[in-house]
């Protein structure tokens, strides 16, 4: 008798708990009000739009955002499906965050430091000259509050943001003309976003932020002198090759670039809460799941422009990097002391980034060296 009475209380608790998922207060209603309410939440369906800032079907990027959109899907059972829309099909490539905020789509898929404009702290959520790479920014997202930091920088505006992609290190850019000096980097006209680009400002060029779209047409016809964009994935699919004579490494202002998936805040809570889950659990596997892609596809990449198109490799030369590296230390700083909330986001950073230097300086850098 007892061990019946044990075993009927373990299942009420267990559908109490399965309940407990759904959306609604049920702690006033009975046990089987609360079910129907459940199976209700359970047979409704929700159709999303997600705007993007790239181009249709690109690789990497824009399929990484058909990628989140196809495993909501899947995992839903077609609960919750996800339009994409590339940019400029809904919004402009650079309107996705207003659209997200204003609800025009309860999705968007681009990068942070689009919206510095929004947020002065935007721009550290995806990248930092010389900072931390894909594993340990992720780290800090995940482990050292750096979430939590980017989701209070856009409470106000109505959008919840998650990691969903990274790019891994990038290129420092194409360039038509070689870089021998600091000098060489005065009037140069660069497509550069984020810090990097204001960076190179203060080291004497002309920085323009252009979507990917324009890229090649710009670069070919000389409106620009060089640009950066991703890495040989991506630059290899633009065909940058044929734009510019110089490849330049190493990428100083993305040692990775965190992909941003914005929602927009009443969407998503008015989600059941496993939807809301299989939203949340889809936006970190994409964000893994772009890392592997890109590991692979840099390296086939790479081979292919250097043995098949000729691409002439050029690595950046101390005294270039030296003088950049002092220049993103001012950015960085100035820009974090224009509020509270920046200068908490950066100092969490620094505090996180040398708290993990100390171990892969014994571990990743040191493995790297002893391969050959």
């Amino acid at each position: 008798m007892k061990r019946r009475q044990i075993l009927t209380a373990a299942g009420l608790g267990l559908g109490a708990a399965a309940l407990a998922g759904c959306k609604g207060d049920n702690q006033n209603q009975g046990l089987n009000q609360a079910a129907a309410e459940c199976e209700s939440n359970q047979q409704q369906t929700y159709k999303w739009k997600m705007v993007t800032s790239w181009p249709k079907n690109f690789p990497g990027l824009g399929t990484t955002a058909q990628r989140f959109a196809d495993t909501v899907n899947e995992l839903s059972g077609g609960r919750l499906s996800v339009q994409v829309f590339a940019a400029g099909e809904l919004v402009p490539a650079l309107e996705v965050f207003d659209a997200v905020s204003n609800g025009t789509a309860e999705l968007g898929h681009s990068a942070a430091y689009y919206w510095k404009g929004k947020s002065p702290a935007a721009p550290f959520f995806t990248a930092v000259p010389f900072g931390m790479n894909a594993q340990e920014m992720n780290a800090w997202l995940y482990e050292g509050g750096g979430l939590e930091l980017w989701q209070q920088a856009y409470a106000d505006m109505g959008v919840v943001p998650l990691p969903c992609g990274n790019t891994g290190v990038q290129m420092a850019g194409w360039f038509n003309k070689e870089i021998h000096a600091v000098d060489d980097l005065k009037g140069l006209k660069i497509r550069m976003p984020g810090f990097g680009g204001e960076v190179l400002a203060r080291a004497g060029a002309t920085t323009v932020n252009l979507p990917g779209s324009e890229i090649f047409t710009a670069l070919e016809t000389g409106v620009i002198d060089a640009t950066d964009w991703v890495s040989p994935y991506n630059d290899l699919a633009f065909g940058l090759y044929q734009a510019a004579k110089y490849y330049y490494y190493p990428g100083w202002q993305e040692p990775c670039a965190v992909l941003e998936l914005s929602i927009n805040q009443a969407a998503l809570e008015a989600l059941p809460a496993d939807l809301q889950a299989i939203v949340r659990q889809t936006a970190r596997s994409t964000n893994q799941a772009m890392l592997d892609e890109y590991t692979r596809r840099n390296a086939e990449a790479l081979q292919t422009l250097v043995t098949e198109h000729r691409v002439q490799l050029r690595q950046l030369p101390e005294a270039v990097l030296d003088r950049l590296r002092e220049l993103s230390a001012d950015v960085l700083e100035d820009t974090a002391n224009t509020d509270q909330l920046t200068r908490q986001v950066w100092d969490s950073m620094e505090a996180f980034r040398e708290k993990v230097s100390a171990y892969h300086a014994i571990s990743e850098q040191a493995m790297y060296g002893l391969r050959h």
